[in-house]
């Protein structure tokens, strides 16, 4: 069963009239065909309407949205011969930042992303796509590895932040985040970075350098969380639509301001409602923005990152 947000109620009564239609005609002889029709058809204007002028809090809302494709959903379909490669050489496996070795679309590279799951036991499993020390420090073994054999890097980012907890902050989390960041700045080959969801604080910037850095139409992507934003300038949550306006965290405000550099367009009703077609049309990107880098050496990409990151907020 469908999932519907807030803001999608009028289109979730209307499937739920059009639901009992089918059912209540169900191996009988009475046509519905034509009321089902004209309730799919009011249906579909309102998904159009409301999708067409999405608040940045309910676009915060779709990219969180539990049905919503996820690292493992991207791997399965767009990278062939996938080998993942685990834990940091020196305190454990990290579930929540997974990454390995395939193919995407005849081409080797080295894929590494959050990955939140998708049921409870899941989300427990990966910590909700929260990532430890431990998972920064695998990212970095990776991406140096990538580096070693010139193979190119993607990062699927999607993640709410890193985790909070006293363990992360005691095993060194903001020196694995900054350490992170660094290596995929200093990189000697193409990184492409996608948010695929949240971009949440430094958890997200530290698979988020890139090259270039492609988002998708719904997901959000900013230095707090709205909650978290409106509880330290207003004290309540409660004003947690309000701070993500201020924040200016959609694709379409990013690219504004230059720090994004594409925005990937989703199906109608975002990536949960058609995941093959969200996830083909990130692999399309992906491929362009690879295309672009193709045959250029590891200090002109290097320069590239810099010069692309230090031009950010500036007039």
């Amino acid at each position: 069963m469908a999932t519907f947000l807030e803001f999608e109620k009028p289109i979730a009564e209307l499937q739920a009239r059009i639901d009992e239609l089918r059912d209540a005609a169900a191996g009988g002889e009475v046509d519905i065909d034509s009321e089902v029709a004209k309730l799919q058809a009011k249906s579909d204007k309102f998904l159009r309407d409301a999708y067409a002028r999405l608040t940045p809090w309910q676009k915060t809302l779709v990219a969180r949205h539990p049905e919503r494709p996820h690292f493992k959903h991207y791997v399965a379909r767009l990278i062939t011969d996938f080998m993942p490669l685990g834990g940091d050489r020196a305190f454990a496996d990290d579930a929540a930042i997974q990454g390995g070795l395939g193919r995407f679309r005849g081409q080797r590279v080295m894929v590494i992303g959050h990955e939140k799951g998708d049921d409870t036991a899941s989300r427990l499993k990966h910590n909700f796509g929260m990532g430890k020390p431990e998972g920064y420090r695998k990212a970095i073994r990776l991406v140096e590895l990538a580096g070693k054999f010139g193979i190119p890097v993607i990062t699927l980012v999607d993640t709410s932040g890193a985790f909070p907890g006293m363990e992360a902050e005691e095993r060194g989390q903001a020196e694995a985040i900054a350490r992170s960041t660094e290596a995929c700045l200093n990189a000697g080959v193409p990184l492409v970075a996608s948010i695929l969801g949240e971009g949440g604080s430094g958890g997200a910037v530290a698979l988020a350098a890139g090259n270039r850095v492609l988002m998708m139409e719904h997901a959000v992507y900013s230095v707090i969380s709205p909650e978290g934003c409106a509880s330290i300038l207003w004290r309540t949550a409660d004003k947690a639509a309000d701070a993500a306006e201020a924040m200016k965290i959609t694709a379409q405000h990013l690219k504004e301001l230059g720090v994004i550099d594409t925005i990937v367009p989703e199906p109608l009703g975002g990536a949960h409602r058609d995941r093959d077609a969200a996830i083909d049309a990130l692999g399309d990107a992906i491929e362009r923005a690879l295309g672009e880098l193709a045959g250029q050496d590891a200090q002109t990409l290097r320069q590239g990152r810099r010069a692309k990151f230090l031009a950010m907020g500036r007039a």
